[in-house]
């Protein structure tokens, strides 16, 4: 028999790809999840049990959160990532990373196919199509859900007929959790105008008052947390996440542009990512120069879009990430954060390489690093073009 490995989620979906693949084609199925951090392990042991329950021949579990932080979000801290200035690109992200990891286990077991469940109304069937295509170039792409354009209620009778019976009701909810954030989709989100209610997000503002919170930066990575050092830059992020969830920090709306050209629109919940990216990018501005914040922000921006767009593995952005890296030689220190409900405020940074340090100049107050007379002539020079183009054309503003 040929093997399939299916990219598997233990949805409904992925759920009907397993029986599709194995009794309507006559695949060896082997379903394979590729955790990057949003599964705890009771939730991985029932999403096995599935498997082998819907006839998987085996099932694996991938665990590739190290290699997103390593690849991925580390660069999306030293960028200060949201895209359009709000989402922290959290699950389109990890994509990349759950499909590197199903192509590196095909290979492996020598599949002659890969499959995923994803529909053919948003990015993920791009986003797993395209790694497919290009890292796994021999083997056959299968998407069942979305070339059979079938609905839910058809998937479910399939499902029944095969004596599979869950409760396949549809959560009013959807949610997809990662180390980097959780989204969150419903009926609110399909619209323009209405928002998600408080019973759509995972986390509870159970928590009262303020908190503050200390966030330690080493070369930009998150070492330490309230003081505490940790050598797994992923529980920093895990501590930071624990600490700040119960304030239901992070929540909002992104809209955006899809890959495939429409308008789409996601809740989403982020408490850890918005926090450190925040605190980090203040860091910055107190040790990075002018030229180095402008033009970061210019190849972050294109980073972003790149991730979320599926091109991950265009060699332009490797060059970015060498830049990112470069730049945050000198972006180490401490950031103080003050957490309350549904909001946090950035309170102030401590680092040796504060540019604020410079004991000749201090902004506002007294300068030892120029005289009148110097500021005098400078202003005369950086003016002259001004004066020229006034003297000529004789413009009133």
């Amino acid at each position: 028999m040929k093997k399939v490995v299916l990219a598997y989620s233990g949805g409904l979906d992925t759920s009907y790809c397993v029986k599709y693949l194995s009794e309507e084609m006559g695949f060896e199925v082997y379903t394979a999840l590729a955790n990057t951090g949003g599964f705890t392990p009771g939730e991985l042991a029932a999403i096995e049990e599935k498997a082998y329950a819907l006839g998987a021949r085996r099932h694996v579990t991938l665990d590739v959160t190290a290699e997103y932080y390593d690849k991925c979000i580390k660069y999306m801290i030293f960028g200060n990532v949201l895209r359009n200035k709000t989402y922290p690109i959290s699950v389109s992200s990890e994509r990349t990373f759950q499909a590197l990891a199903i192509v590196r286990y095909a290979k492996e077991i020598g599949a002659d196919a890969l499959a995923h469940g994803s529909t053919g109304a948003g990015n993920d069937q791009v986003r797993f199509d395209l790694c497919f295509s290009v890292f796994a170039p021999g083997m056959e792409i299968i998407t069942p859900t979305r070339d059979l354009k079938l609905s839910r209620e058809e998937e479910i009778a399939y499902l029944r007929s095969k004596g599979v019976e869950r409760d396949w009701s549809k959560m009013a909810y959807s949610i997809n959790k990662g180390l980097w954030g959780t989204s969150v989709g419903g009926c609110e989100t399909l619209s323009s105008h209405l928002y998600l209610p408080e019973e759509a997000y995972p986390s509870a503002a159970w928590k009262a008052g303020e908190e503050t919170l200390t966030l330690s930066f080493e070369r930009g990575e998150l070492c330490a947390v309230n003081g505490e050092r940790y050598t797994s830059k992923i529980e920093a992020i895990r501590q930071v996440e624990a600490l700040a969830g119960g304030w239901a920090i992070g929540r909002d709306t992104h809209v955006g542009d899809t890959i495939v050209g429409i308008k789409g629109r996601v809740g989403f919940e982020a408490a850890a990512p918005l926090i450190i990216i925040k605190a980090h990018e203040l860091l910055e501005k107190h040790t990075l120069t002018k030229w180095q914040a402008y033009w970061k922000e210019q190849l972050a921006n294109w980073y972003g879009m790149f991730l979320h767009e599926a091109m991950y593995g265009e060699p332009v952005m490797r060059n970015i990430e060498s830049f990112l890296q470069d730049s945050q030689r000198y972006v180490s220190g401490t950031v103080q954060v003050r957490m309350r409900p549904y909001s946090f405020e950035l309170l102030g940074i401590e680092s040796e390489h504060d540019l604020m340090n410079a004991s000749f100049a201090r902004y506002g107050e007294e300068t030892s690093a120029w005289t009148a007379e110097d500021v005098k002539g400078f202003t005369r020079i950086l003016s002259m073009p001004l004066r020229i183009y006034n003297a000529v054309n004789k413009e009133e503003i």
